[in-house]
């Protein structure tokens, strides 16, 4: 088998591991004394706990020590190890190459400082290997991650993942963590429209992943900084908010093709079950006006049944309470197409709270109204149908916020 890196990559080891599953791609650059060591102990911890095929690939963005040699080394030692040396530096071009010319199905990398425990590595791409999610992320800002770096660290990581949200309003959590994964078919739609060669390539690829309606799995890691690291910080961080402009007007402008993206590898809504199809407003108007209309028969029946024995005031307690759980019942089933038991406590306490104010209009009324004259039946019940009236427009108002509430 042979590799078909892009133009300037070339392959300097030959190629092993057929039908591997997962190829796992470490991008060096002068990593002479900590390749070895991170290799081997990589294809020691695959051996034993990946129960698939896979292969490492040591992609080498022109070094200019003693990494090529190594990585040929371990190349001719272990089998499934294999080498892509490119004459340019940048991550994001070492990926794109070796993640292109990459047979196998999924498709990650790590770090060659091995800063995040190999124990992540199986959940970072079983959701993939499944085709539960198209991306998977080590994340060191989860609550259950556990991570050891200085305080200058942690708060440029944070910030630049607040920034982040700021800006490109992106979901993930945490964009610059070296250890990812991708499912290759995606790769090979998302890879062309990348642009950053460098340390801001993570970004823009699970940017777009988003905006393509991609699902982006995150897997809490155990990180420990390595006090070792050759990153210029403030030249990165140039690069990434030049990145994120670049990024931001594409986007603004359209010049993505992210509805073709969304179309073809995008997931579509759940169905919904007939019963729980959102009513239109229209619709429910009607509706809500149908059960308020045999609510407020039912509500003046039980007043004038009541009237005589309980006294106005109590008999519109009564007649009010009973039609107020009866009217919410309804309309959550018949307006609002609400079912089960799902909410229908919270419902039904929407229902008491709209059912009080209800009750103070009402009885505000009739207070007014007997505090003013010694009125006729049909002037109470006048009074108390207008007032009923205000009350229903207040219920529908405080029924449709509640129904249509989803936590």
């Amino acid at each position: 088998m042979t590799l078909t890196p892009e133009p300037r990559a070339a392959v300097r080891a030959r190629p092993t591991a057929e039908g591997a599953v997962l190829d796992v791609v470490v991008p060096v650059y002068n990593e002479e004394v900590d390749l070895g060591p991170c290799v081997r102990r990589l294809h020691a911890y695959l051996g034993a706990q990946f129960p698939y095929p896979f292969r490492i690939t040591v992609a080498d963005n022109a070094s200019t020590d003693g990494t090529l040699a190594v990585a040929e080394t371990l190349a001719a030692e272990l089998p499934e190890v294999a080498v892509l040396h490119l004459a340019e530096k940048g991550r994001g071009r070492a990926l794109r190459a070796a993640w292109s010319a990459s047979p196998a199905p999924v498709l990650a990398y790590l770090d060659v400082d091995l800063s995040t425990d190999l124990a992540a590595l199986p959940p970072l791409v079983a959701p993939l290997l499944s085709g539960h999610s198209d991306l998977a992320i080590g994340t060191r800002l989860a609550r259950t991650s556990r991570v050891v770096r200085g305080a200058k660290r942690e708060v440029i990581s944070r910030g630049y993942n607040l920034l982040l949200r700021g800006t490109l309003a992106v979901r993930f959590s945490d964009a610059q963590c070296g250890f990812k994964a991708i499912r290759a078919d995606v790769a090979a739609e998302l890879l062309p429209l990348v642009q950053d060669t460098g340390w801001f390539f993570d970004t823009e690829l699970l940017v777009l992943a988003q905006r393509a309606g991609l699902r982006i799995h995150e897997v809490p890691v155990d990180w420990v900084d390595d006090p070792d690291s050759r990153v210029d910080v403030l030249a990165t961080a140039l690069a990434d908010l030049r990145g994120i402009g670049r990024l931001g007007r594409a986007l603004v402008t359209g010049a993505l093709p992210l509805a073709r993206l969304r179309a073809q590898l995008g997931r579509g809504p759940l169905p919904v079950p007939p019963a729980q199809v959102p009513v239109g407003l229209p619709r429910q108007l009607v509706r809500f006006a149908a059960v308020g209309v045999a609510s407020t028969l039912a509500y003046l029946l039980l007043f004038l049944a009541a009237r005589g024995p309980l006294g106005a005031q109590p008999a519109n307690l009564l007649a009010l309470l009973l039609t107020a759980v009866a009217n919410t019942a309804a309309n959550r089933r018949l307006t609002f197409g609400v079912t089960g038991r799902r909410h229908a406590g919270r419902h039904h306490l929407q229902g008491l709270l709209a059912f009080a104010l209800g009750l103070a209009l009402t009885s505000g009324s009739l207070a007014v109204l007997h505090a003013l004259t010694a009125p006729a039946r049909a002037v109470e019940l006048a009074v108390l149908v207008a007032a009923n009236l205000a009350a229903t427009a207040l219920r529908f108002l405080l029924l449709r916020l509640a129904m249509h509430h989803r936590p």
